[in-house]
């Protein structure tokens, strides 16, 4: 049913139609069958702009990055602080 579906969601923001159930129905589906999502960017982007600690995919452990556990990457590679602050404008 899936050709369908895609059709019925595709033809919908075509011709303006909103199928709001559809086609969020069928990104959550898309999700579920997809091994690296925008969440891993998204966890990468928050640790480097706040230090917010990401888990290592089990493929790309190792004895620097363990699996199971949250850790921090000096992202810039020249050691300081990548955290964001608050200022006065």
């Amino acid at each position: 049913a899936q050709p369908g579906w895609r059709d019925v969601v595709a033809k919908g923001a075509q011709w303006g139609i909103p199928t709001p159930a559809f086609s969020t129905a069928l990104s959550f589906y898309d999700g579920l069958r997809t091994k690296n999502l925008p969440a891993n960017l998204l966890q990468a982007q928050r640790d480097y702009f706040g230090a917010h600690t990401f888990r290592i995919k089990p493929e790309y452990a190792n004895e620097k990055y363990p699996e199971g556990k949250d850790i921090h990457v000096n992202w810039t590679g020249r050691g300081g602080n990548v955290s964001a602050s608050t200022y006065t404008a």
